[in-house]
């Protein structure tokens, strides 16, 4: 066998190793695919089989020209906010950021409402002095109050929390509301003065808002699973 014929069958052979390789592999992954079994995502997200794709757990929809309503059946939870409120989801809830007019002479450098549903018995952090412990009613639920303030070196902040203890889970609301030291922007005479009332102005009508979301609050039932008593292992 002259040097040209052993060149052409070892070429040969690597091709038929590497088509061997490849065919190994596309049947490994085909059948990971089918073990996932109909009605299971894939890492990819898409449904495998013939089933239709899971449904989102949450929604949000507006309802009308100032309010959209945010649902989760996950965390069980809906409620309405302002449709001017920029609404961001949370591994435990969601968080809403509220907008703050940079037009008006103002300090005001947050202003933030927090939901949280979380496992266990609810708990406000511990405050030395609070401004206002109360409850309030929510059709037939019963919501925990307390609102806090400080200021440091300037700054002002302000806190409101809610809390709904729905058996074994806590829902929590909170506001939260910074306002920047005067100093910060150089503000004097009368703009001080109208930054002063602007901030109030502006964090009454943020909690106000922030309270009306909490009295939207409703329960909303978990999406429910397969019974395994009628579930049959998949083919």
């Amino acid at each position: 066998m002259n040097k040209n014929s052993r060149n052409v069958i070892i070429a040969i052979i690597a091709v038929v190793v590497i088509v061997v390789i490849i065919m190994i592999v596309r049947s490994g992954s085909s059948s990971n695919n089918q073990s996932a079994g109909p009605g299971v995502q894939n890492p990819l997200g898409t449904a495998s089989g013939d089933s239709a794709a899971v449904l989102p757990v949450s929604e949000t929809t507006k309802v009308s020209g100032a309010l959209s309503q945010y649902q989760n059946a996950e965390l069980g939870i809906s409620l309405k906010y302002p449709n001017t409120w920029e609404k961001e989801e949370t591994d435990s809830g969601v968080q809403f950021i509220m907008p703050i007019d940079q037009t008006q002479v103002s300090t005001v450098a947050k202003l933030e409402a927090d939901v949280t549903v979380s496992s266990g018995k609810c708990a406000f952090p511990p405050v030395t002095t609070a401004n206002d412990r109360s409850t309030i009613t929510v059709g037939k639920l019963s919501f925990n109050m307390i609102s806090m303030s400080n200021s440091v070196q300037g700054r002002s902040y302000f806190n409101r929390m809610y809390s709904y203890q729905n058996g074994g889970i806590c829902d929590l609301f909170a506001f939260s509301y910074i306002a920047l030291s005067p100093d910060d922007k150089g503000l004097t005479g009368s703009n001080l003065t109208q930054a002063q009332n602007n901030n109030k102005a502006i964090q009454s009508t943020a909690d106000a808002d922030f309270t009306t979301m909490v009295k939207s609050f409703a329960l909303v039932a978990p999406p429910a699973g397969e019974s395994e008593t009628q579930a049959s292992p998949a083919k």
